[in-house]
């Protein structure tokens, strides 16, 4: 039940980043650096050891933790790059058939931002399903796990509202896509209380986890916090949180 619990703090951090959107501000950039540093330094002092530990065998002189570490990556870099693809062929076929000129969302677009949204709402639950995982390879997996969620979540509450909106998506469509994203972390820790995961394959999805979770850190959640203000403040804000997981780590151990 804790994982449960824990995973409650995900879903208000989701309405939180929600609600911020809708009255954004010019110091977003420094939340984001500093939830980029937090799941870095989750990643870095914690989740790759822990996979190291419970998933250390060996194929083809790599570890099996390392090798999901890369599947993961490449996973959610492949499926981003799938979407981008998309996004693409439809931006160029609203140039060509409107001779270049945009008139605000087209028909279809807004289907665009519902995909995007809700594939941000399957991400939420596997955040869940990684704070219970987390909770029984152990308290301290399962504490470090969740600052990092949370603090990812406040991004993910904030994307689900802007990209839905972005679209041409009504408000009402965009907060009800808010409310199911900051449900489904609660959602996918309630499933992994009815079992519990092998030791071998709880490592296997802890490195897997572990690559999804720096794509994340490096390819999204950087470049956005940095490509408004490419300043120093972000950047330290980033360290800030590397800087805060490594006591927090320290401080559990």
């Amino acid at each position: 039940m804790t994982a449960v619990a824990v995973a409650a703090g995900a879903f208000l951090m989701t309405l939180i980043g929600g609600f911020v959107a809708q009255r954004t501000g010019d110091r977003r950039h420094l939340v984001l650096g500093f939830a980029a540093g937090l799941m870095l330094g989750v990643v870095a002092f914690d989740l790759l050891p822990e996979a190291l530990h419970q998933a250390p065998d060996e194929v083809h002189g790599v570890p099996q933790a390392l090798l999901m570490f890369a599947a993961g990556f490449l996973a959610i870099h492949v499926v981003e790059r799938a979407v981008a693809i998309h996004r693409g062929h439809e931006g160029e076929y609203a140039e060509h058939s409107h001779g270049g000129h945009q008139h605000g969302p087209r028909e279809g677009q807004q289907g665009i931002g519902l995909t995007a949204a809700l594939a941000l709402v399957g991400h939420s639950v596997m955040d869940g399903f990684a704070i219970g995982a987390a909770f029984q390879a152990g308290t301290t997996v399962g504490t470090v796990v969740a600052i990092a969620v949370v603090a990812h979540d406040f991004a993910d509450g904030f994307n689900t509202y802007t990209i839905t909106r972005l679209y041409g998506n009504n408000r009402r469509r965009a907060l009800t896509l808010l409310a199911a994203d900051a449900l489904a972390p609660v959602s996918g820790a309630a499933i992994t209380l009815a079992f519990t995961i092998p030791e071998h394959l709880l490592g296997l999805y802890l490195g897997f986890f572990s690559g999804f979770l720096l794509y994340l850190a490096t390819s999204d959640i950087l470049p956005e916090a940095h490509s408004p203000h490419p300043s120093r403040s972000t950047l330290l804000c980033t360290l800030a949180g590397v800087g805060f997981m490594w006591l927090v780590i320290g401080l559990a151990n």
